[in-house]
């Protein structure tokens, strides 16, 4: 496995979870009485953005992810990033937690499959850190935090070969290899079957540095070609776009990355057409088995009766308080994140026994490791406490 992909990971899913927060923010609510309250203001939502991004990239918590380590578990990842939102006044409770962790990792999964190259993870994740140096733009400093990460995610990745790359894509594949998710913004679109694993597509650009396929050309022993055989490729491909900027400004070509909850570009791109999020008083059938969090975004949100010194708001991410109360109520997030298969075997004492000796012979070997991953973690949070 790579022990270079924490810094991508957080990067990412933190920027998936800001364009997700800043939809929600921005969205026109209305209480029953069509007052102000509970209302979120621009100044409000400047705030959380500025409040998340400046603790997300504050120097000693990306000095400490930017080291060479393993990857964490969604366990510890979901325990970080829920600090993460929750260092503004914004709250979320652990069911919308639960499924706003879902949602980032399903996003973030798609992405990491249609890239078109390895190398090309580095654009996805600039992409995202363009998004983020927008969120803050009023706010120089916090600005300064995001490029001063940014050059340092330069410097440490930028000298990674091909081979290096391609392991750290396959350590982000293991990593998500048994999320499926259902997210009614890729069904809508095709791009994700019933069973929440992605439908590719066999069109579009090829990837930089490759030849549409379609052509086989045959060589002599003196490397002179002889012959050439067309087949069919199956796919309708075509030449590879140029090359996306890879330096802390520019234009990074491919759209991977970029905030789907907003379509400002009309252009056609390697991911299937952006459609624009809008209400919609139809019921959804999908909504309560995977909770309609990209078609809606998300349900109603209140003000917290707090004191003045102590003001803050909670975002519901949930259509309704009642479904809020039944995602509670199903068990939390070890159960939304994967499946329980119950097995019920024959009761043969000696297989038994040989199987409780193979289980011993695995947990001795993962104790050492666990325990690493778990000091890791806590590490992390402490670091965030300080903040």
């Amino acid at each position: 496995m790579s022990m270079r992909t924490v810094p991508l990971v957080f990067i990412n899913l933190g920027g998936e979870m800001l364009y997700i927060l800043d939809q929600r923010l921005r969205a026109h609510n209305t209480s029953e009485d069509h007052s102000d309250k509970g209302l979120w203001s621009e100044n409000d939502r400047k705030r959380v953005m500025n409040d998340i991004v400046g603790t997300m990239f504050s120097k000693a918590f990306m000095d400490e992810l930017l080291k060479p380590q393993q990857l964490y578990s969604h366990r510890t990842m979901k325990t970080v990033l829920t600090r993460l939102a929750h260092a503004s006044i914004m709250r979320l409770n652990p069911a919308s937690m639960d499924r706003l962790y879902e949602l980032m990792v399903m996003a973030f999964k798609y992405q990491v499959f249609l890239c078109p190259r390895p190398k090309d993870l580095l654009l996805i994740s600039y992409n995202h850190m363009d998004a983020i140096r927008e969120f803050v733009k009023d706010t120089p400093v916090v600005v300064n935090q995001v490029d001063e990460t940014h050059r340092k995610i330069i410097e440490a990745y930028s000298s990674l070969s091909e081979g290096q790359f391609q392991l750290l894509r396959q350590t982000l594949l293991i990593f998500f290899q048994d999320m499926h998710v259902r997210v009614s913004l890729f069904l809508k679109n095709q791009i994700q079957n019933p069973n929440g694993r992605f439908a590719l597509t066999t069109s579009g650009p090829v990837p930089q540095g490759t030849d549409v396929p379609g052509l086989i050309r045959i060589f002599d022993c003196h490397g002179r070609e002889v012959r050439r055989r067309e087949f069919p490729s199956g796919g309708s491909y075509t030449s590879a776009i140029r090359e996306g900027s890879f330096e802390l400004r520019g234009n990074r070509v491919i759209r991977l990355g970029m905030n789907m909850y907003v379509c400002t570009h009309a252009e056609h791109t390697l991911e299937k057409s952006c459609s624009t999020l809008s209400t919609d008083d139809t019921p959804n059938p999908l909504a309560k088995e995977e909770l309609n969090l990209l078609a809606r975004l998300m349900g109603s949100m209140k003000a917290e009766n707090k004191p003045r010194g102590e003001s803050g708001f909670r975002i519901n991410l949930f259509t309704t308080d009642e479904e809020e109360e039944e995602a509670g109520a199903s068990g939390g997030a070890e159960e939304s994140l994967y499946g329980v298969i119950n097995i019920q075997a024959m009761q043969d004492e000696q297989a038994a026994l040989e199987l409780a000796r193979i289980a011993g012979q695995f947990a001795e070997q993962e104790e050492k490791p666990e325990k690493l991953s778990g000091d890791k973690g806590e590490e992390l949070l402490a670091m965030m406490d300080d903040l």
